[in-house]
């Protein structure tokens, strides 16, 4: 049974964003979410952290303002995910604006696997660099980064993921997330990092006398891929983060986007002055990951890079068939674990780990964040990989840090887990086939200690009730220009309503007339249903602004009924 949870909003909060004007819909709103004065809702740059308290920022400055100077040759060493592509293009393009020789390399996931590995120092040396700088990526490359400093090239790493027991023994390293670092947004996507990077940089070529003012300005060009990144890599949206996606959103509203993302939106059938960050989540996001999904993550960051609107309309709509084929092989991995688990009861269970040797590497992680939300506990899907080995993704619920209890797996049985990483909610690994069963038995045991049966209940968190004042176009308007995603989540509601009027729409969707307790009616669609609903439902909804013929009016996207 699925339990519909109202937020607490606290009181006292409540009273001063009132008090501060916010109207009283929006107040609740907003400390509900922990907001309780109206500057942590500030997006300008002027209330942007500053690099100073990100350990080693300073220190990279000075080291890449050395090898600009020098001119030595720097690589990018990129991730094949949203958010290292968005990092490769952002540190391509901002170093190269000041100055810096450099290029960059993508491992090929189903070749090299994750990270700054040996066999991708080997392939990165046959160029001839003199820096490797990872984005996205390194902090867990012990391996690459002593092959790399044995080859007699340093690396540079700039990273956001939890580190491990033994930091790499790289020239530099930048992570929020490392030992000693008091930067105080621990959120930070790798393309953040990279940005935080840069705008060291730019300080410090300044006191270099080697910046002027135009170059410098052009920083802030590189905003929208910032954003896209930060959104797509589903990190918590502080305050810190919610400045960067939205001054990026601004950019590409205001039609200032890079040629890539301008492409990617026009295939998605998005009109960029409309676009919000929930776009850059659900539409161009996921076919920019197609590339590092199904081929070559090189293609994407490509498209990123280029300022040639025809070449990035070309490399889109590659990434657009591409995403639907990874659509097409996601339903079937679906259908086939869906399958495997009609004989088995999941819910006697604190977990959820699957394995079937006709399964995609790439699409495994999309696959265990669909089958966690729909049993609502951890999942962990693997595909075979080479040399008997398996590839896992992970996707983790609140109340288990999964990085954290594939640690405590590997402290346990240190022959299970070939090596490992990620963040509380995702994380990936590799084991040896022989060892499936025995992993499963031993994540079970884990999450069985670290959850709770309550922790495995359904729960959807709502706004509550919305009277007819707050249900109009303008507040869907005003809920619009707000940032939401990871940590501070878009609001939904919950309702009583009669069914006025139904039919199916599109063979798969239901567009509803409703009416409220106080006789308001209001359109509504529902998505993926098609089967007619009962007279009266309580209703988890959220508003949106339906667009037709030029004209706009409010609808309700109705999330759960019952």
């Amino acid at each position: 049974m699925t339990q519909i949870t109202p937020r607490i909003i606290p009181p006292t909060a409540l009273q001063h964003l009132t008090e501060e004007g916010f109207p009283p819909a929006m107040a609740k709103i907003f400390a509900a979410r922990g907001i309780t004065d109206r500057l942590q809702l500030e997006t300008s740059f002027a209330h942007l952290l500053p690099f100073d308290n990100l350990k080693n920022a300073k220190e990279m400055a000075r080291l890449l303002a050395d090898a600009i100077t020098a001119q030595k040759k720097l690589l990018v060493i990129a991730d094949y995910d949203c958010d290292g592509a968005t990092a490769c293009a952002v540190a391509v393009r901002g170093l190269r604006t000041f100055g810096a020789s450099v290029d960059f390399i993508v491992p090929n996931r189903f070749e090299y696997g994750y990270g700054l590995t040996p066999e991708i120092v080997h392939l990165a040396a046959q160029s001839g660099p003199d820096i490797l700088l990872t984005v996205d990526n390194g902090i867990a490359s012990v391996d690459g980064v002593a092959e790399a400093n044995r080859l007699g090239m340093q690396v540079f790493v700039t990273d956001h993921h939890l580190p491990g027991d033994t930091l790499p023994a790289a020239a530099c390293i930048v992570n929020p997330n490392q030992p000693g670092c008091t930067f105080a947004s621990k959120h930070l996507a790798g393309v953040g990092v990279m940005f935080y990077v840069l705008l060291a940089l730019r300080a410090e070529l300044r006191t270099r006398g080697q910046m002027t003012d135009e170059r410098g300005r052009k920083l802030v060009e590189l905003l929208d891929l910032v954003a896209l990144g930060t959104v797509a890599d589903v990190v918590r949206l502080d305050q810190n983060n919610r400045i960067l996606v939205q001054q990026g959103l601004l950019r590409i509203r205001a039609g200032r986007a890079c040629a890539g993302i301008n492409a990617l939106l026009q295939v998605s059938k998005k009109m960029p002055d409309k676009v919000v960050s929930l776009d850059l989540g659900f539409t161009v996001g996921p076919r920019l990951n197609a590339a590092g999904r199904l081929d070559d993550m090189s293609l994407g960051i490509n498209g990123l890079l280029t300022d040639d609107a025809a070449y990035a309309m070309q490399i889109a709509s590659e990434l657009d068939s591409l995403n639907r084929e990874r659509r097409s092989i996601e339903t079937d991995m679906q259908d086939s674990a869906l399958a495997v688990l009609e004989s088995v009861n999941p819910h006697d269970n604190f977990s959820l780990t699957l394995f079937d040797e006709t399964w995609h590497q790439g699409v495994i992680g999309i696959l265990a964040s669909r089958l966690k939300d729909k049993f609502h506990r951890p999942v962990i899907a693997f595909a075979q990989s080479n040399n008997g080995e398996l590839k896992g993704s992970g996707r983790s619920i609140a109340g288990l840090h999964l990085r954290d209890a594939l640690d405590l797996v590997s402290k346990r049985h240190p022959e299970l887990i070939k090596k490992f990483g990620g963040h509380a909610m995702a994380a990936g690994l590799s084991i040896a086939e022989a060892n499936f069963s025995a992993f499963v038995a031993a994540f079970e045991q884990v999450a069985g200690e670290l959850l709770s049966p309550n922790d495995l209940a359904q729960r959807i968190d709502t706004d509550g009730p919305l009277d007819s004042a707050g249900m109009t176009l303008e507040a869907a308007r005003l809920l619009d220009e707000q940032v939401w995603g990871q940590g501070f989540p878009a609001p939904q509601f919950d309702d009583d309503f009669e069914v006025l009027n139904q039919r199916v729409v599109g063979e798969k969707h239901l567009k509803l007339r409703l009416s409220t307790d106080d006789g308001n009616t209001i359109d509504a669609i529902l998505f993926g249903h098609n089967e007619p609903l009962p007279e009266y439902i309580h209703a988890v909804y959220s508003l949106s602004i339906n667009e037709y013929n030029g004209n706009q009016s409010l609808q309700l996207i109705v999330r759960h009924w019952e």
